[in-house]
């Protein structure tokens, strides 16, 4: 009997964070991209609306996985969280900038760590009870792509925040390539630090 009731609990856990994450889904705003996802013809002016199905063909699996899905990479085994180039952070389906490498640290997580977002208004945040404790999950604030998670265990020295970030949520822009791609107004951040 204590079996059966032990599955029952199991069941009934995985059907309030499936019913959690699924409730938290939004519409996906983001540009559509002329060839290809690595190569944006825009940065975060456009707010045109991408299907799932576009989405599907222009990610991933893991990016839409974890950018749509709200999932969650493995530790030390992505793409940026040992990433010490100068350069931008940008989302992955909008090509929203999002953090600069400025900000970066090393959290010991595994994941790309931030102190700040480069704009506050870059990035939203919400409630997120999906796995049985109170987080604040973060989104891209165009996009509406799932990006992490922010703690209050970071530098103290620098706000105390620590965004806890999925690689495969973001594509990253080294400093020579700002101008290029149509970011150039963030270059002044770069040129304080010389």
């Amino acid at each position: 009997m204590l079996v059966f009731c032990a599955v029952v609990f199991v069941a009934l856990v995985a059907v309030m964070i499936f019913l959690n994450r699924a409730r938290g889904q939004a519409p996906i705003a983001s540009p559509a991209p002329s060839n290809s996802m690595t190569t944006p013809t825009s940065n975060d002016q456009s707010s045109t609306k991408t299907s799932q199905e576009e989405l599907k063909k222009k990610l991933t699996p893991e990016q839409y996985r974890v950018t749509q899905q709200c999932g969650t990479e493995p530790p030390f085994q992505n793409e940026y969280w040992d990433n010490h180039r100068p350069g931008i952070y940008v989302d992955v389906v909008s090509g929203e900038p999002l953090f600069t490498s400025l900000d970066k640290f090393d959290s010991g997580s595994g994941w790309p760590s931030f102190t700040k977002p480069i704009e506050k208004n870059k990035v939203t945040e919400k409630s997120d009870r999906s796995v049985g404790m109170e987080r604040t999950e973060v989104r891209s604030s165009k996009g509406d792509s799932h990006l992490g998670h922010v703690f209050d265990d970071g530098p103290r020295d620098k706000g105390g925040l620590r965004y806890c970030i999925n690689s495969a949520a973001l594509r990253f822009i080294p400093v020579e390539k700002l101008k290029e791609e149509g970011y150039e107004r963030y270059l002044p951040l770069f040129e304080k630090k010389k």
